[in-house]
């Protein structure tokens, strides 16, 4: 490949040399310049994505925050007509959506599947470590990339939830393709809070050798019975310390911020109806 690029980029300087001289050259190498940024553009894209449930704007608005793919939550689109150029990747979100229906659906409507959804949280999928054992080989079965059911917290505790379900799968050779994370910062000083996220994405990369999708991230703090958000330019900052730490970790391969409506993301949330507000506004010009 690189070959041929390489004589594609030669055939077009001898002929800006042959046409017009130098001047004609430095054209070549220009455009040349400008399509390889192009490409590199395309492929940032590719990596930052977003989380969405359907709201009035929210084709503009994915096509708006310059994101690559997007995902539900479910193994269907919910309604959301995407963009061209934005994928869609569905999830098997709990036990009871583990069914010939909604694999089939998944597999339909994608090539990656995303595993359960927060089984260590009683309000989310709520399964134990065997119950998602078992089901795993149905969701195998689809022959689709798989990514590891995304826990809240803890993904690289000795012991926690998700270190008892992947040495489970590799006792019983099961295939677990990457590791889907979330992460909830309650320090809303951006570079502290982008250094957390970044420890703790690399000590659960080192533990389970896997590539990375952090699925859900935000400054939130949950450590009291109502959620606290930071003002919307810490979170703006935040966003922009994040972004460029996760475009370059290499085994970081996608990211997607909670949430893209303010409609259920109040404190969080990027678009208003089909309108940036200064956090959506960061996360478009991001990556």
């Amino acid at each position: 490949m690189r070959k041929i690029h390489a004589l594609a980029l030669s055939f077009l300087l001898s002929a800006a040399l042959v046409a017009g001289g130098q001047g004609d050259a430095s054209t070549a190498v220009a455009a040349e310049s400008h399509s390889a940024t192009t490409a590199a553009a395309t492929a940032a894209a590719k990596k930052k994505g977003i989380s969405a449930w359907k709201f009035r704007g929210v084709t503009k608005s994915l096509a708006d925050s310059n994101v690559g793919w997007f995902y539900t939550w479910s193994s269907s689109k919910g309604g959301i007509k995407p963009p061209r150029g934005v994928e869609f990747v569905p999830m098997i979100h709990d036990a009871g959506s583990v069914t010939e229906k909604e694999l089939g659906r998944a597999k339909k409507q994608g090539k990656t599947l995303l595993g359960f959804n927060e089984p260590d949280r009683p309000d989310q999928a709520h399964m134990t470590v065997n119950q998602a054992l078992d089901l795993w080989p149905r969701l195998q079965s689809t022959a689709m990339r798989l990514g590891a059911p995304a826990v809240a917290t803890g993904g690289d505790v000795t012991g926690g939830w998700l270190d008892r379900f992947m040495k489970g799968a590799a006792a019983r050779h099961y295939r677990v393709d990457f590791i889907p994370l979330h992460w909830y910062g309650a320090d809303f000083d951006a570079h502290r809070a982008a250094r957390q996220l970044r420890s703790y994405i690399e000590a659960v990369h080192q533990r389970y050798k896997r590539p990375v999708w952090l699925t859900e991230y935000a400054l939130t703090d949950f450590s009291s019975s109502t959620p606290r958000y930071p003002n919307k330019a810490q979170q703006a900052a935040f966003v922009k310390k994040s972004t460029v730490m996760l475009q370059h970790l290499p085994y970081v391969h996608r990211y997607a911020w909670f949430t893209l409506s303010t409609n259920r993301g109040d404190g969080t949330g990027l678009y208003h109806n089909a309108r940036a507000n200064r956090v959506g506004a960061a996360y478009r010009s991001a990556g």
